[in-house]
């Protein structure tokens, strides 16, 4: 079977190569003609370097041969292209399967990334959200993973779940897909105040507190909006939101610790070298936010932080000093 992969990112060809070792034909597409050319011939990606991609893989820059005869499609560009992308695939779009790496809310429509693509392909309630736990530099490396497969159609989910599991690579199905890509979206913006914390100087203390406060406020606003609350526990919950806010790999907690050392956003996002999808979240996350008008102090406050409307020490400060509450109380 032939799976297109759109995006020869790090999760993109991560994911790429994973199937390759599944044994599918595999076609990564790229923009990029040069880069498509580089990845076919030394089979390395910059920011994998530890990871020798399978020589099964075709890297193409010919998005109607990289479609052509694939029964799967995975969506694996940055949240920002995602209906752009899926306005190129509409032409060549005949039913097949659709599955979405990408994390993220729509500024103005807060139209998830999995809704964005079915708004232009006409396939509602039809698209898997693969999403939890998954740092492209591990999973390039067979390293042991888990992963949510999340779908309205559970036949899909099973299908991705299907293709996806091997040895090292556990998935798991859950219908609850707008609750799990809420949690992909603003377990970033977390790590971005993770960051932020730990290149202030504060320790683990402060860290996990973002953490824990940090799933607290998401439940809330999932529970607004309807999601199951046992999402926010799960792997695409707290699994995410720990790995995203603790480790190295991390490029949102990379971008938050340089904001916190002193450096402006663009300087931050320039040092980091890739999408950093806490930032871009965050207009649509307090969008979000209004409209179900939840308190959500942590994620307003990396938003003034960003904003430019408050420094890092002073959100810290305000949110230390805010008036005595009941830990559970909403």
């Amino acid at each position: 079977m032939k799976i297109c992969v759109l995006g020869s990112g790090t999760w993109g060809s991560a994911i790429a190569n994973l199937l390759a070792y599944r044994g599918y034909e595999v076609f990564c597409y790229s923009h990029k003609e040069s880069e498509a050319s580089q990845l076919n011939l030394t089979h390395r990606h910059k920011n994998l370097p530890d990871a020798l991609l399978s020589e099964a893989i075709t890297f193409s820059s010919d998005l109607k041969a990289s479609l052509q005869g694939a029964k799967t499609i995975v969506f694996a560009t940055p949240s920002s292209y995602i209906r752009e992308t899926a306005r190129l695939v509409k032409p060549f779009f005949e039913n097949q399967l659709i599955v979405d790496l990408a994390k993220g809310i729509e500024e103005g429509t807060l139209l998830t990334t999995s809704e964005i693509i079915e708004d232009e392909l006409g396939n509602k309630d039809e698209v898997v959200a693969l999403t939890g736990p998954s740092h492209a530099e591990e999973v390039s490396l067979f390293h042991p993973t888990c992963i949510v497969a999340a779908s309205k159609n559970e036949a899909n989910a099973k299908k991705v779940q299907e293709i996806f599991h091997c040895s090292f690579f556990r998935v798991y199905t859950n219908n609850d897909r707008k609750g799990c890509e809420l949690c992909g979206a603003f377990k970033n913006i977390i790590a971005v105040a993770c960051g932020i914390s730990d290149g202030l100087g504060y320790g683990d203390n402060a860290k996990a507190a973002l953490i824990t406060r940090g799933i607290h406020e998401l439940g809330k606003l999932g529970k607004a909006m309807g999601c199951n609350p046992t999402t926010f526990s799960s792997l695409a919950g707290v699994g995410d939101l720990i790995v995203t806010c603790t480790s190295a790999h991390s490029r949102n907690h990379q971008a938050g610790y340089y904001i916190g050392e002193g450096y402006s956003i663009d300087e931050a996002i320039r040092k980091v070298g890739m999408v950093v999808e806490g930032v871009n979240a965050l207009p649509a996350a307090k969008e979000l936010c209004d409209k179900y008008r939840i308190d959500m102090p942590i994620v307003y406050g990396v938003y003034q932080i960003i904003e430019g409307k408050e420094t890092a020490r002073n959100i810290a400060s305000n949110l230390l000093s805010r008036a005595k509450k009941e830990e559970f109380l909403e």
